[in-house]
């Protein structure tokens, strides 16, 4: 096996900040992992012999080498961002489900079910395509809860049995 891609070769202060990062403070487990990867690199080991003193993934390894090399220490150090998957509702929309989950249900139904909801959000052409779970999520992050005395929401709300 030869010479990594990229060859890690820091400068004294750099080691410094880095041992001083996995010395003390609070630090995140991956930005002390990426330190202990670029000490190890800075030494001259191969990916393979620091994979196997620090625990990291091989790709990782390689990655934070990369950046390090490209971007500078500063870079190699920090997470980027991860682009994750778009939101399906604005907030309008949430506050459309919402409002519809309040409301009276369909005729011959005792109560909204969350695949009934998720039905009527399509028919009404809030979204294409909208799943119970998704209906779910929604309505987890509101305080309201229909048929819950107290709350306001509940036509029952206010007065005791």
């Amino acid at each position: 096996m030869g010479l990594p891609k990229y060859v890690v070769e820091l400068e004294e202060d750099e080691r410094a900040e880095l041992r001083a990062l996995l010395r003390g403070g609070v630090r995140s487990a991956r930005m002390q992992t990426r330190a202990r990867v670029l000490l190890k690199a800075d030494e001259g080991l191969s990916d393979a012999e620091i994979v196997a003193a620090v625990g990291a993934g091989l790709a990782t390894v390689h990655r934070i080498r990369q950046r390090c090399v490209e971007e500078g220490l500063a870079a190699a150090l920090t997470e980027r961002r991860r682009a994750g998957v778009p939101p399906k509702f604005t907030t309008k929309q949430h506050a459309h489900v919402i409002a519809l989950a309040c409301s009276d249900p369909p005729a011959g139904r005792s109560r909204w079910t969350l695949r009934l909801l998720a039905d009527r959000v399509v028919e009404l052409g809030l979204a294409e395509a909208c799943s119970y779970e998704t209906i779910r999520r929604v309505l987890k992050k509101t305080p309201s809860s229909p048929g819950k005395r107290g709350n306001g929401v509940s036509p029952r709300s206010g007065r005791r049995s």
